[in-house]
């Protein structure tokens, strides 16, 4: 027997040619794989080849033009690398001229060189599921891993800052600033790291609960104390000094875990070793949607630049406050962003860390502090 694609097309009834079904099948497929092609030229490619994007980049979005004037006409947001599992905690050293970022479920680090774009993948591996990072005056590294917060020395040997507090074990390190009169040490404690094994070990009580309240806490550099200097937040995940040093700010992401919290950044009044006046600044509320305030850093104009996500298209990325708390400008990303910090030469460059890839953007700003 022949095969049917042998077979002549038949005939119809008025002597015309008809249409055989092969054919039609195949325009079918045609017309679908156009939709596709239409659909996805929709959504902006990211990719390594894609195709340059027009200027001014419509994903950089202003909302207050008098406040937010560090959109720059003619650049455009750039996609690094992807291949993470859940990308966190990007640092800048100046010295070296890199930026160090986590992917904790895959449990490293990854650095990105300026001078040419070469991503080392394995920087640090393992990293005992590392979260945030930070470089200290020094150009040292100080990281929050899931149980302690570490110091990594010029040696290249590793020191443990912190492993506890109020005499009970750390619930997981997220993010850490540096202040740089006393050197001190300013952490979140949320417990991420001890309530899922994705991105860590479930404590030891086996009730989802991290080991003791979540906190902030401050470690002084001449004694190694550490101190709770605030447990308001529910859930506090990045930390920032407001740029003139008056101010600590903190993301609240206990919706995660409990039913009362709210999307929000707090606002503390810091006053030497202690922080007061505990207030919401900032709701992550946008046309009537609310989503995580993950991480975030200050420019030199006090503006506070915040990761955000958990919502989708539209909402995802970065979000730009001023100082008082009003929303000025946003950045889209098309997934989640954790967090963010100012790096390059000028530190005019913003590099996000959002889900599984890493962005940056150069901005007509600088970052305050020194990552």
């Amino acid at each position: 027997m022949k095969n049917p694609s042998d077979l002549p097309d038949r005939q119809s009834d008025n002597g015309t040619e008809g249409v055989d079904r092969r054919v039609l099948l195949r325009g079918a497929a045609t017309l679908a794989a156009t939709s596709l092609v239409a659909s996805d030229a929709l959504a902006r490619d990211f990719g390594r080849n894609a195709e340059p994007q027009r200027y001014p980049d419509p994903d950089i979005v202003v909302i207050d033009p008098k406040r937010f004037k560090a959109k720059v006409g003619n650049t455009a947001i750039k996609r690094l690398y992807t291949g993470c599992l859940w990308a966190e905690g990007p640092a800048w050293n100046a010295a070296g001229q890199y930026l160090v970022w986590s992917d904790i479920p895959n449990n490293r680090q990854l650095r990105y060189l300026d001078d040419d774009g070469h991503i080392s993948e394995q920087f640090h591996k393992p990293s005992n599921e590392a979260n945030g990072n930070t470089f200290d005056f020094e150009g040292r590294q100080i990281g929050c891993e899931r149980t302690r917060l570490v110091r990594f020395e010029h040696d290249g040997s590793l020191t443990a800052l912190a492993e506890q507090a109020n005499g009970k074990q750390l619930n997981g390190p997220n993010d850490v600033v540096v202040h740089p009169n006393d050197k001190s040490i300013w952490f979140t404690d949320p417990g991420y790291g001890a309530i899922s094994i994705y991105e860590g070990q479930r404590a030891n009580t086996g009730t989802n609960q991290p080991y003791q309240k979540e906190a902030v806490y401050r470690l002084d550099a001449l004694t190694g104390q550490v101190s709770k200097v605030a447990d308001e937040p529910f859930k506090p995940n990045g930390i920032a000094f407001s740029h003139d040093y008056k101010k600590v700010y903190v993301c609240d992401t206990g919706i995660t875990h409990y039913p009362n919290a709210k999307n929000i950044v707090w606002q503390y009044d810091l006053n030497g070793d202690k922080l007061s006046n505990p207030r919401t600044l900032i709701d992550m509320t946008l046309d009537g949607k609310s989503g995580f305030p993950d991480g975030m850093r200050v420019d030199t104009d006090g503006n506070i630049w915040v990761g955000a996500g958990w919502v989708g298209d539209g909402y995802d990325g970065v979000q730009v406050f001023a100082p008082d708390g009003d929303r000025i400008g946003q950045i889209k990303l098309p997934e989640t962003c954790a967090n963010v910090c100012f790096g390059g030469r000028k530190r005019n460059r913003l590099f996000m860390t959002a889900s599984q890839s890493l962005y940056a953007v150069y901005v007509e700003t600088q970052g305050a502090h020194n990552c």
